[in-house]
């Protein structure tokens, strides 16, 4: 709040702590720490760059270990996989609230398709085996002050089960798990082809939102993580219009993975799409869908049939002013009007519908039969002599009655 006053001009007051003033000691100090962290990095880095081969093989036979089988999950009986896309929701926007690493929500879906792959769950613990993939997840990986608290879980599940029932899933999934929990995920991957193909930060996030796309469908469950890495970073620079990059490590796992992709990009979670609508994320999900709405213009102008020829001018004997049932320019030789009378609606049951319990279903309905070519012309004429005695709108009457 500001104050004023002539005699001693004035002040502004903050409800805000005053930071306290660094002495020379604790300077120096603060400078030494963070020479040492600078010599510690550059050592890292040296360090990986020698082991990088070890790393990485080992990685391999890890991603090989831990992938779940989506065979498994299919025989699953309560749970379906349209449940999927639901807890899914649910996790990023957990996911996101707690504010936790990108690699966090990765672990956690594959902690929970690894468990799912192992033992039978009933839809009723559906969410409460996502929660407990969470909570081993952010232990894992995040800080300690971004755990989320078991609290504050059940509060995002609406109190549906007891504060116990979460350790005691976590435990129940550790165990299940012989407590293998290390993962290499995508965003492992994508960092390490990143940091070598020079990308940038707009094909990495692009990158990202494709791969999280895919944590949606059954399609991807049993995928390698380094495979969906290189396929999301070539389909991402597609889309944004870099040039392609070709290493000569694809394969036909890796077109699959690709094309597969490609398929699943139309109509994403709304809540994933809000996500990656933000700044810090590089706005991606209305990149891509500037990139479908424009594919989607191509396929129509590509599929559009060609222009009919130019119809010939109309005599000046032809009555401009006729009904629908007296066609213009109609050609010589054929009853000028309608080849076959417009279907009659069958009451409710006319339309499409996707009620079961609707007797009057669209398979049902009465199909007014064509007649053959030979004797289009009679049968025109007859139609046109039956209604002939109609106006236009007590034709129309007529039929819909």
């Amino acid at each position: 709040m500001a104050y004023s006053n002539s005699d001693c001009g004035f002040f502004v007051e903050s409800d805000e702590p005053r930071q306290p003033r660094i002495n020379m000691k604790d300077a120096a100090r603060m400078l030494a720490r963070n020479r040492q962290e600078m010599i510690a990095n550059e050592l890292s880095r040296l360090a990986g760059d020698e082991y990088l081969e070890d790393i990485m093989q080992h990685m391999r036979h890890m991603e090989d270990e831990t992938l779940p089988d989506a065979n498994l999950i299919d025989m699953q009986r309560e749970i379906q996989w349209f449940m999927r896309p639901y807890l899914i929701d649910f996790l990023i926007e957990a996911h996101a609230a707690f504010a936790l690493l990108p690699e966090t929500l990765f672990l956690t879906v594959n902690l929970l398709d690894r468990y799912c792959s192992k033992r039978v769950v009933y839809k009723q613990h559906y969410q409460l085996v996502g929660c407990a993939a969470l909570l081993i997840a952010a232990k894992y990986g995040d800080k300690k002050d971004r755990v989320p608290q078991i609290n504050e879980l059940n509060n995002m599940c609406c109190g549906l089960y007891d504060s116990g029932m979460f350790t005691q899933m976590e435990m129940h999934v550790l165990n299940t798990l012989e407590w293998t929990i290390g993962h290499p995920t995508v965003d492992f991957f994508t960092q390490i082809i990143v940091a070598e193909e020079c990308d940038d930060r707009e094909v990495e996030h692009m990158a990202a939102y494709l791969c999280e796309i895919a944590l949606y469908h059954r399609d991807f469950v049993s995928t390698k993580p380094s495979i969906m890495a290189r396929a999301s970073l070539a389909l991402a620079r597609a889309i944004l219009g870099r040039p392609e990059i070709s290493d000569g490590e694809w394969d036909h796992p890796d077109n699959l993975t690709v094309l597969a992709l490609s398929q699943h990009l139309h109509q994403p979670s709304v809540t994933l799409s809000r996500k990656y609508s933000s700044q810090h994320l590089s706005r991606v999900s209305g990149r891509l869908a500037d990139f479908l709405a424009h594919q989607a213009a191509i396929a129509r102008r590509a599929q559009a049939p060609p222009s009919p020829p130019a119809e010939p001018a109309l005599s000046q004997h032809t009555n401009i002013y006729s009904t629908p049932q007296k066609g213009h320019g109609a050609a010589m030789g054929v009853a000028d009007g309608y080849l076959t009378p417009p279907i009659t609606p069958d009451g409710v049951g006319f339309g499409v519908t996707a009620d079961p319990m609707n007797k009057y279903d669209a398979s049902r309905r009465p199909v007014t039969p064509s007649p053959q070519p030979s004797s289009m012309a009679g049968y025109a004429q007859q139609q046109t002599q039956q209604y002939s005695a109609y106006s236009y709108d007590e034709y129309n009457s007529h039929m819909v009655s």
